[in-house]
């Protein structure tokens, strides 16, 4: 039912008036010309004989229904104009619309899908965003603190020139079901034309945090904080490879940059992971993956020794997981290292700091990787923490020169999580 301001039932109830009374004097014209027909041919019937014609029965059905159809007819217009008239916003309205829409919702980019705010509002946040400040660079662009509706955004702004790069990370991010507590919240997506060149916007949730390399680099952290980013992380990579079946499905799907720098850590301690522009995702239905013509990406220092040596296999979905895994262990041996074992705090590195330049090449990381297989020292004093001494053993297992031996995000996401349930036992 159409629910409709005062103005509108006033309007509406008029014309509804004035249906009903044409209706009323039809139907009596018709009457009357009933009445005059009977008194000029009520002599010239027989007794007995009907007292009404064919022609003067047709009057009386025809005439009602046409009167009855046309007011069908005006009401359904008036209902529909009105509606229309009343329920059409100005630009203004349609703004506090959207404030109300925002206030009601503890999330700037709550929609299940994974798809971000709607394609209106998106197609127009760029002109609505006030860019604060520069918080950093990518491969592909710089990311910029902004101000939408009074909130923190986080704004990845590509040039024209990578558009395909921008393209591609949209595509992913709008992946159906993409959207988890551990995967970075996907706003928008918009350009922005400067005069002489246009911008191409990505929007998201802002982490006051930052990176998890910058966190790390910041922070020392504890047992329990060590496991909450671990577990985050596990779970947002778990969701990326796992497939949902149905019409609401979502692909699996393979990061191939996994690295601390390209992982954002919440309020809470926990994290997401972000830039899925290398991403690929896995079609279940044809065994198909959209792979671009250059497969050896990511940065060297966290690629698998498969990817490396140009060995791994593309036609297979899971060597992309099972690479995606290999730089896991990297970034928790990251995250352990900041944990202190009896007061003492190990310095922020990068992983294999001490085995190959600061930017390393590819030849470089082949040589230490792959020929003299060599991996991130785990300490001896590791073994005194129970949680640390689970942790150096999943990254021992997501290190294997052998890709399917290596351990799966879900279960790396478990054995962590039982970690959490050993130090609440002991407390």
């Amino acid at each position: 039912m159409c629910s409709l301001p005062r103005p509108a039932m006033m309007g509406f109830n008029c014309m509804s008036s004035r249906v009903h009374l044409l209706g009323v004097h039809i139907y009596t014209a018709c009457f009357a010309y009933i009445q005059t027909r009977k008194a000029r041919s009520g002599a010239e019937r027989p007794s007995g004989a009907t007292s009404w014609s064919r022609l003067d029965l047709g009057v009386v059905i025809l005439v009602p229904t046409c009167v009855l159809f046309v007011s069908i007819l005006l009401w359904v217009h008036t209902l529909h104009r009105q509606c229309c008239v009343y329920r059409t916003p100005n630009r203004n309205d349609m703004e506090e619309s959207l404030d109300d829409q925002r206030l009601m919702s503890p999330d700037i980019s709550t929609t299940g899908s994974g798809s971000g705010l709607p394609l209106l509002i998106q197609r127009t946040i760029a002109s609505t965003i006030i860019l604060q400040e520069s918080i950093g660079k990518g491969r592909f662009g710089e990311v910029w603190r902004g101000k939408w509706r009074g909130e923190d955004v986080a704004v990845k702004i590509f040039s024209s020139r990578d558009e395909k790069s921008w393209f591609r990370e949209v595509e992913i991010y709008q992946t159906i079901m993409l959207r988890h507590e551990n995967i970075l919240g996907f706003v928008a997506a918009d350009n922005k034309d400067n005069g002489s060149w246009t911008q191409l916007w990505l929007v998201s949730e802002y982490h006051e945090h930052g990176s998890m390399f910058d966190y790390l680099n910041r922070y020392t952290v504890s047992v329990e904080g060590m496991v909450v980013l671990a577990v985050s992380v596990a779970s947002g990579l778990a969701h990326l490879h796992m497939e949902i079946i149905g019409s609401q499905g979502k692909p699996a799907i393979a990061h191939r940059d996994l690295k601390s720098k390209n992982i954002l850590v919440k309020k809470n301690g926990s994290a997401v992971i972000a830039d899925l522009g290398l991403a690929v995702k896995h079609d279940s239905l044809i065994n198909t993956t959209d792979i671009p013509s250059n497969h050896r990406v990511g940065t060297k220092r966290y690629m698998a020794p498969e990817v490396l040596d140009d060995t791994i296999n593309m036609n297979n979905f899971e060597s992309f997981k099972q690479a995606d895994i290999y730089s896991l262990g990297l970034v928790l041996w990251e995250v352990a290292r900041r944990c202190p074992v009896t007061g003492i705090y190990e310095d922020y590195q990068l992983p294999y700091y001490d085995m190959v330049p600061s930017d390393p090449s590819v030849e470089d990381m082949v040589k230490v990787v792959c020929d003299q297989k060599l991996r991130p020292t785990i300490p001896n004093q590791w073994q005194s923490c129970e949680a640390l001494r689970v942790m150096g053993k999943i990254m021992r297992e997501c290190w294997y020169t052998n890709a399917a031996a290596r351990l799966t995000a879900l279960r790396i996401k478990k054995t962590v999580s039982q970690v959490t349930i050993i130090m609440d036992v002991k407390d």
